[in-house]
């Protein structure tokens, strides 16, 4: 077998082979397939797609490439959610002590946030104490005592994808439904949990910016679970303006705790009980409509807290924060105003600029090795289709000394439209399509 012969074949609009699709990851791995080849290969897939068989053994290829996570040792059934990246997305903070009450186990792999959006590693570690780098003994034992355990990505999981990923980026292969439901499939089937909820972002801070698009790439990632005899849901979520009222890191750890207590933003408490029904549908312990009517309980009585807490502590975190977060967490004093322009309505918000405005102020990174600033920020105050008048607030921005202020009130300046008409409610809907 060549490669040659298979970029050849895939170029010309046919289907390569299981032997195929291993022979060029597995070679590109080993390095007997050269970078020049498989950018050929990737560019052949960008224009010519791959069909639901091919997607799911580049999945397989790409998953076998590196470790597996066996949760076996973990008792009772497991469920795994994964979100496509979004600004203000903090709901695996709020979602996994809610499901946690329900009997569910969530033992989770995080990352950590690059660019516009943010890293659920990132936002857990601003609680003091919160350690996220766990062995594998530890992460079972947590996960079995207390339910919940979420740990940041140390393992050896699918090289593959990430070295790919790399020339993906450069050669402009990057935002391909194949390649980016194989990507992310390969990494969440490789942690092996009973099912799997996929929240796909769409809109401007999303990387899948239309519905259609989105939904396409959510139903291949569910074709590739299936195959997987995986049990899956995955919902098309709006990011055309961002989740919750918070953008940052500590004051999006303070929102997401006051959700897991009945006092979170309509938008964030909402997708979270749509989340969390799902994962307990799919799990079998109860229905989709009865288990929302029982998290609403748990809720209300401070169980979910209760377990929050304790999930916290076995994790080295200060478990105080649930019951006085605004005590315990680092959140800056230095807050500025951001405010409209002229009289109208929210129009439309650059959701994307938005997270990127949090990032120059500190709480996030232009690139890897860049430090976080837990305390710093935006909360939005106004959001789409609501009224403003002129000098009326808009967003606050939390900075510290060492933020780039002046950047990131240009980037919130030219992320806000006005307008004299009310946008679209299809604009700031938030849940677009359920593909089971």
């Amino acid at each position: 077998m060549r490669p040659y012969d298979v970029i050849q074949k895939k170029r010309d609009g046919f289907e390569n082979t299981t032997q195929e699709i291993d022979y060029m990851i597995e070679g590109f791995v080993k390095s007997t397939v050269p970078d020049y080849q498989m950018a050929a290969w990737l560019m052949s897939i960008y224009f010519n797609h791959m069909t639901a068989r091919e997607r799911y053994d580049l999945t397989m290829a790409m998953l076998n490439s590196g470790d597996k996570i066996d949760l076996s040792a973990i008792e009772g059934i497991k469920i795994d959610k994964h979100s496509t990246g979004g600004v203000g997305d903090k709901t695996t903070i709020c979602l996994a002590p809610m499901v946690a009450s329900m009997g569910l186990k969530v033992s989770k792999l995080s990352g950590r946030g690059l660019g516009h959006t943010g890293g659920t590693v990132d936002k857990l570690e601003a609680i003091p104490g919160f350690r996220s780098s766990l062995s594998e003994k530890e992460f079972i034992d947590i996960a079995n005592k207390y339910s919940v355990v979420v740990a940041g990505q140390t393992a050896n999981i699918a090289p593959a994808d990430k070295k790919i990923y790399a020339l993906r980026d450069i050669t402009a292969t990057v935002d391909e439904v194949s390649l980016i439901s194989a990507s992310i499939m390969s990494k969440k089937l490789a942690v092996m949990s009973d099912g799997i909820v996929l929240d796909v972002k769409t809109g401007s801070g999303a990387f899948m910016k239309s519905v259609h698009e989105s939904a396409e790439l959510a139903r291949a990632m569910v074709d590739i679970a299936k195959l997987n005899q995986k049990k899956v849901v995955a919902i098309v979520t709006n990011m055309n303006q961002p989740l919750g009222e918070t953008v940052g890191n500590s004051i999006e750890v303070l929102e997401a705790i006051q959700t897991m207590k009945g006092d979170g933003p309509s938008d964030l408490t909402e997708l979270c009980f749509e989340l969390a029904a799902r994962m307990i549908q799919i799990s079998g312990i109860d229905t989709y409509q009865n288990s929302k009517i029982i998290l609403e309980k748990n809720i209300r009585s401070g169980k979910v807290a209760e377990i929050a807490k304790k999930w916290i502590q076995a994790q080295g975190g200060e478990p105080k924060v649930i019951d006085d977060p605004e005590s315990y967490l680092n959140i800056s004093s230095d807050k500025l105003e951001f405010r409209a322009q002229k009289d109208g309505y929210i129009f439309k918000i650059d959701t994307q600029a938005v997270g990127v405005a949090s990032m120059v102020l500190g709480a996030g990174r232009a690139k890897k090795e860049d430090v976080i600033d837990p305390s710093v920020g935006i909360k939005v105050v106004k959001k789409l289709g609501d009224y403003v008048k002129k000098g009326e607030v808009i967003a606050y921005i939390y900075k510290s000394a060492a933020s780039n202020y002046e950047e990131s009130l240009n980037l919130l300046e030219n992320a806000y439209a006005i307008n004299k008409e009310k946008p679209d409610s299809d604009e700031y809907k938030l849940i677009y399509e359920v593909i089971e």
